[in-house]
């Protein structure tokens, strides 16, 4: 079991590499209750039953919001623990509305600092792959590179997980 989370950290992994499970057990380390912010978004039947059993998994306790874009709104507006999950799928929710890229990551980083935590943020790592065939890849693995550097820069804790394991990258003191 994680101890109590810092008030900032970034936990990033690759596609079911436990990074939510583990998130989400570090944020409950804490009292509750605790806030959901999820930016998942279902166009398809498959991506309903994902979210479904992403919810089923979480004991009493949890509030979700969903935030498909207005995650630094959400950011702003929470008090007490919160989970963002994820980063990466918020990122494309804005490139493919045409939003303002850097003025949404200013946004949520001013949010960010301004959380009184504890703050728990999950993305996925895309960075370790092959180069992608078509720009609109290569620039979604660009912006999550940047996206996830200004966030570790700003963390308190940075975790990468791997095949369930979590891998302290910045440690961090408990809040």
């Amino acid at each position: 079991m994680p101890q109590p989370p810092p008030r900032m950290t970034l936990v990033l992994g690759g596609a079911r590499s436990g990074k939510s499970a583990y998130a989400e057990a570090l944020i409950e380390a804490g009292p509750g209750p605790w806030l959901y912010l999820a930016t998942a978004q279902a166009f398809d039947a498959e991506m309903v039953d994902r979210i479904a059993q992403h919810r089923a998994r979480r004991p009493a306790g949890w509030r979700t919001r969903d935030v498909p874009v207005a995650l630094p709104e959400a950011v702003a507006e929470a008090q007490g623990p919160v989970l963002v999950d994820c980063l990466t799928l918020w990122l494309t929710n804005l490139i493919l509305a045409e939003a303002d890229l850097d003025a949404a990551v200013a946004r949520l980083l001013a949010a960010c600092a301004a959380a009184p935590g504890p703050l728990v943020l999950v993305g996925n790592e895309v960075g370790l792959g092959i180069v992608p065939d078509n720009a609109l890849a290569r620039r979604f693995r660009d912006e999550a590179g940047r996206l996830h550097q200004r966030l570790a820069a700003r963390a308190d804790r940075v975790v990468l997980t791997v095949a369930g394991l979590p891998l302290i990258v910045k440690p961090g003191a408990a809040a």
